[in-house]
C-alpha cells in the first residue's frame, strides 16, 4: 500500500502554516478574500456579502456517503458544512444554510475538534463546504488539528469564485480542490447570483488550483490529491455545458476528473423564472454527458 502524508504537514513543520493564517486573518481587516471585494472589517463584527464576521459558522458536520465515489470510499467523506456564502445562487438547494444562515458560530478549537472527530470516525477526508469565505477561520482551526494528530488531506468544496491570491494562501495545504464550474455566460451568473465576473474569476481560480494539485490522484479508490470539477447540468442549456468542457479539456487537462451532475431542481428563489422553474430533462443530461466525451475528456463520476 502506497503510503500518504498531506502536504499540509510539511507546511505545518517547516512554519509556513502560521504566515499564511496571519497573512489571511490580515486581509480580514479590509476583507478581499473573495472576488465580492466587500473591503469590511470583519475583526471588529463587520460583515458584507458573505454575513460572516471573525468567526466561521458551520451548520452541520458529519460522514457524508452523497459525494464523489473517490472522496467517499468505505467510511464517508468527513463532511463540514460552513454556513454563508459568497456567490450565493438564487437556485441553491442549501438555501437554508447559504441564504438564511443556518448555523452556529464555532472557536477555532471547536472546528479543530470537528476536524478530528471525523477522522476518528473513519472519514477518508475533511470537506470543507463553502469554504471561500473562512480560510482564515481554516487555517487557524488546522494548527490546532495538526498538533493533535490529523493526518488525513483536506477538500476545498468550492462554487468556484475564489480569488487566485487567496488560494495561493492554501498551496501546500489543500490537496485536493473540488470547484463548481458553473455557467459559461456573464449574463446567468448576474441574473443567478449577481456577479456577472463569476466566468472568468471561476476560469483562473480553476487554472490555479491544477497548477497546485495537478490531476485528481486516486490510491486504493480514494482520492489522495488533485483537482476534481463539479458541473451541474442546467435547464435550457444556461450553463452552456458545451463551452464549459471545451475549457477544461483544452485549458486544464483531458485528465480532468469531472462529475456532470443531474439533479437540478427548481429551489430557492427561482419560481417566477421560466427558464430555472422547472427540473431537467433526460435528453438535456445526456446531451451534456456527449458534449464533455466530445470534448475529449473521459473521467467521469
Amino acid at each position: 500500500m502506497i503510503s500518504f502524508q498531506p502536504s499540509y504537514i510539511e507546511t505545518y513543520e517547516k512554519s509556513i502554516l502560521k504566515e499564511r493564517k496571519e497573512q489571511a486573518f490580515e486581509q480580514l481587516k479590509n476583507c478581499h478574500l473573495c472576488p465580492r471585494n466587500c473591503g469590511v472589517d470583519r475583526t471588529v463584527g463587520e460583515t458584507g456579502i458573505c454575513k460572516t464576521g471573525v468567526r466561521a459558522v458551520v451548520a452541520s458536520y458529519a460522514p457524508h456517503y452523497g459525494e464523489e465515489a473517490p472522496l467517499v470510499g468505505r467510511y464517508g467523506s468527513g463532511t463540514i458544512f460552513l454556513t454563508h456564502c459568497n456567490l450565493l445562487c438564487n437556485f441553491c438547494q442549501n438555501y437554508d444554510i447559504s441564504h438564511e444562515g443556518s448555523g452556529i458560530e464555532v472557536s477555532k478549537s471547536n472546528l479543530a475538534r470537528m476536524m478530528l472527530e471525523l477522522q476518528q470516525m473513519g472519514c477518508h477526508n475533511i470537506n470543507f463546504v463553502t469554504p471561500s469565505h473562512v480560510i482564515p477561520q481554516i487555517l487557524a482551526a488546522l494548527e490546532i488539528a495538526i498538533k493533535n494528530g490529523l493526518d488525513i488531506p483536506l477538500v476545498y468544496n468550492t462554487s468556484g469564485y475564489d480569488h487566485v491570491e487567496s488560494l495561493q494562501l492554501l498551496n501546500g495545504i489543500f490537496d485536493i480542490y473540488m470547484p463548481d464550474f458553473k455557467f459559461w455566460d456573464p449574463k446567468v451568473a448576474e441574473e443567478t447570483c449577481n456577479a456577472p465576473d463569476y466566468p472568468d474569476k471561476v476560469k483562473v481560480a480553476i487554472k490555479e488550483m491544477h497548477r497546485q494539485v495537478g490531476d485528481l490522484e486516486i490510491v486504493d479508490g480514494i482520492a489522495k490529491k488533485g483537482l476534481l470539477v463539479r458541473h451541474l447540468v442546467m435547464p435550457n442549456d444556461l450553463a452552456d455545458t458545451k463551452e464549459i468542457m471545451h475549457f477544461l479539456a483544452e485549458n486544464i487537462s483531458l485528465n480532468t476528473y469531472v462529475n456532470i451532475m443531474p439533479q437540478y431542481r427548481p429551489y430557492g428563489n427561482v419560481f417566477d423564472n421560466t427558464d430555472l422553474s422547472r427540473s431537467i430533462t433526460n435528453e438535456e443530461y445526456e446531451n451534456a454527458i456527449e458534449f464533455a466525451k466530445m470534448a475529449g475528456l473521459s473521467r467521469f463520476d
